[in-house]
C-alpha cells in the first residue's frame, strides 16, 4: 500500500487531511481523516505533524474505507506525545552519560591532577 498526501481543508477548528491510498492492481481510493485542532494544542503537537500522524494511522491498522468519518483521536495524539516525550528522555539520558564519560576520560588524561 502507498499513501499520497493531497493536502487539507479546514472549517472552523476541524482540519480534514486528504490522502489517496493506492494498492497495486486497484484504483486509488480517497481517504479523509479529520482532526480537532484543540487536541494538537492540548498535547503540544505541532500542526506540521498532522499529515504524518494520519499516514501512520492509515498504515498501522486495518484498511480504512474510502468513505466515512475517520478521525485523529485524543488517544492518537496522546500516544504520539507520550512516545515523543519518551524519546526525548532517552536522548537526554544518552547525552548525560556521554558527558560523564568525556569528563572522566578528560580527568584521567591530565597528568598531575591527583
Amino acid at each position: 500500500m502507498e499513501l499520497r498526501y493531497l493536502g487539507f481543508d479546514q472549517h472552523a477548528n476541524i482540519r480534514t487531511y486528504r490522502f489517496d491510498r493506492m494498492v497495486k492492481g486497484e484504483p486509488a481510493a480517497r481517504v479523509l481523516i479529520s482532526a480537532d485542532l484543540d487536541l494538537f494544542r492540548k498535547h503540544q503537537v505541532s500542526l506540521q505533524e498532522g499529515p504524518g500522524l494520519c499516514a501512520r494511522k492509515l498504515s498501522a491498522g486495518p484498511p480504512l474505507t474510502a468513505e466515512g468519518g475517520h478521525q485523529l483521536t485524543n488517544e492518537d495524539l496522546l500516544g504520539f506525545a507520550n512516545q515523543r516525550a519518551a524519546l526525548e528522555l532517552r536522548r537526554a539520558t544518552i547525552r548525560r552519560i556521554g558527558a560523564r564519560r568525556r569528563q572522566s576520560t578528560e580527568g584521567a588524561a591530565r597528568p598531575g591532577t591527583d
